[in-house]
């Protein structure tokens, strides 16, 4: 049987009679201008809003118990919808984060190992305390359900009152919010409780949807995306994860996010598991007793079929929503290659627009810039966004809400500059536009008790190589991703390879701001390979090709360019015993790096 969800406010929402008085008077409608929705006063009365909770059967059951999964969702939308017969579009937003998280640290990866290594055991996490709340979530709602959008949130499978199993990337995280897509377009199923036959339906909704978030919030984003699901015709993901593998590991290196040393896929899975139910002994044996600890391969950290499950770009090519995807070059979290990976993938396949900062993790994009797409996409609103600029970079020292137009991202003008390294790096070498045969050889020797700002503030030290170009007497714009060339040996069979382009001299808090322009991680045993590493003969020497995050950022006159080439990264990486030796062939390794203007600009700014 089914019912209108209007019949769900009886048990959902408490509302009087002279909302629906307002049927006699003009209706009310959303209102556009400048090419952005406005907020409309009858739809602002958040008292008036009609507020319901439905769970969407999906086409899976992750959980086992014979039965498709069922997704807890919360619904916020305005009262004409009921009262006026009013259809509108949906801002959607989905998470695991919504009950609550587990973790901490104690639970995390011991990092003190040797690079190559089976990892020492880790403790799992207790499941978050179980919590009993109204809705789902109040994000989105003030901004957008004045302006016509109705707002609609669920919880990720095995997360709060969602059923089935969390798998951080499995295929049920993409069919998930494609089944409550499904639902708001007639096409999945809706009821009144997570094991009743009450249907509802979503009358109310146009069936267009855009969805947005941030961090694994802004994951789901893409992944609902990635099915080619009817409907969801635009999304802006912040900072999302498009890979568990490079989210994790980096070249074939085991590499852990910044702020989350020792974090794994199994650590997440735990972080975010706070259905409880008689299916999490299920789940846990499963999932991440099963498949996680099979496929996860910290000892080489090779990408796999595991990882490639986990890995959005393998199923782009399904993509039709229109994307402004919103990143920081700073952020250490899930690092900006995550985007930049997606959006070269996606030009020409979507409308596509990119909006970067210089901050960290997070930080969506200015408000005005969100209202044009979701009005665009959602209300179809001549706007003129299609010809809007391609990217918009926030530049240093300005508001993060006021980036600065440019016709794409990477900049066009933008050209490789190639970049080699001569004697001395122990104490500072030079980096030259020419290269000079019979620079020798230069060793590192690992100890992962010197941080990396330490390191490139030495005057002399064997922890690390650094390589410099002079003081800058004109800013220069890098834009694009840098990429490092390595000739090495090493005394094991295994080690750390850090890389990071800096600039000196380095000083916090003051302009001309010194410090990382950026940097990047690989493990030599990959060298030939991401999906088969193999064991380094001492001695012998290897070469391998990378790349280190992209970046756009403009070094200002009066500072130094650095190539710094250590082992261990302390924020990043596994901690060896100290002693590790790393030889680099001077005349095998280079750095070529993305100068606006190219190779002239940058010679003219010395």
């Amino acid at each position: 049987m089914y019912r209108s969800s209007a019949i769900l406010l009886t048990a959902f929402v408490c509302i009087g009679l002279a909302p629906f008085a307002r049927q006699a008077h003009a209706q009310a409608k959303p209102v556009f201008e400048d090419g952005q929705a406005q907020k409309v006063d009858a739809f602002s009365e958040a008292s008036e809003w009609i507020r319901e909770e439905l769970w969407v059967e999906t086409e899976f059951d992750s959980d086992g118990d014979g039965k498709l999964d069922r997704m807890h969702v919360a619904v916020i939308r305005q009262v004409q919808t009921e009262s006026e017969g009013l259809k509108v579009p949906v801002i959607y937003g989905s998470s695991p984060y919504y009950s609550g998280t587990s973790g901490a640290r104690e639970y995390l990866w011991d990092v003190r190992q040797e690079v190559g290594a089976e990892s020492p055991p880790r403790k799992n996490q207790p499941p978050p305390p179980e919590g009993t709340r109204e809705g789902i979530s109040n994000g989105f709602v003030d901004e957008w359900v004045p302006r016509g959008f109705a707002v609609v949130h669920s919880e990720s499978p095995g997360t709060g009152l969602s059923e089935g199993c969390p798998t951080v990337g499995g295929i049920n995280e993409s069919l998930a919010p494609k089944a409550v897509i499904d639902w708001l377009n007639g096409r999945a199923d809706g009821y009144t409780t997570v094991d009743g036959a009450e249907r509802v339906r979503a009358e109310w909704a146009t069936g267009i949807v855009g969805m947005t978030g941030t961090s694994y919030n802004g994951t789901l984003p893409l992944a609902a995306a990635t099915t080619g699901v009817e409907g969801l015709k635009a999304i802006i993901p912040v900072a999302p994860n498009t890979s568990y593998w490079h989210y994790y590991r980096s070249n074939g290196l085991v590499r852990h996010p910044g702020g989350w040393l020792g974090e794994d896929i199994d650590f997440l899975y735990d972080f975010i598991h706070s259905r409880h139910s008689d299916r999490r002994d299920y789940c846990n044996a499963t999932v991440r007793d099963g498949e996680m600890a099979e496929g996860r391969d910290r000892m080489t950290g090779d990408y796999n079929d595991f990882w490639a499950g986990r890995d959005y770009i393998n199923v782009i090519d399904k993509v039709t929503a229109a994307v402004l995807m919103s990143h920081a070059f700073n952020d250490w979290n899930v690092v900006p290659e995550h985007s930049v990976r997606i959006v070269e993938a996606l030009k020409g396949q979507v409308p596509l627009q990119v909006y970067y900062h210089q901050g960290g993790h997070g930080g969506p994009p200015p408000h005005a810039m969100m209202n044009r797409w979701f009005t665009r996409y959602l209300y179809d609103v001549e706007n003129g966004v299609e010809d809007d600029p391609k990217a918009w970079i926030v530049r240093e020292g300005d508001d993060r809400l006021e980036p600065t137009p440019y016709e794409d991202y990477p900049n066009p003008e933008s050209q490789g500059v190639r970049l080699h390294p001569m004697a001395g790096g122990i104490q500072t070498g030079v980096l030259s536009f020419e290269p000079e045969s019979g620079q020798g050889l230069e060793t590192v020797v690992d100890n992962v008790s010197f941080p990396g700002d330490v390191l490139a503030r030495a005057e002399n030290t064997n922890h690390r190589l650094l390589f410099t170009l002079p003081e800058l007497t004109q800013d220069v714009h890098i834009s694009g991703t840098p990429r490092v060339t390595i000739r090495l040996a090493s005394n094991k069979p295994a080690l750390n390879l850090s890389v990071w382009l800096v600039s000196l001299p380095w000083r916090e808090g003051r302009r001309p701001r010194g410090g990382i322009i950026t940097r990047g991680w690989a493990d030599p045993q990959n060298h030939s390979s991401l999906t088969e590493s193999e064991p380094l003969i001492p001695g012998e020497f290897y070469e391998l090709s990378f790349d280190l995050q992209p970046d756009d950022q403009v070094i200002k006159a009066g500072q130094k360019i650095g190539l710094m080439i250590m082992s261990s990264d302390r924020d990043f990486t596994l901690w060896p015993a100290p002693g590790t030796e790393m030889t680099v062939d001077l005349d095998g390794t280079s750095i070529e790096i993305p100068v606006v203007g190219g190779i002239s600009a940058f010679k003219d700014a010395l």
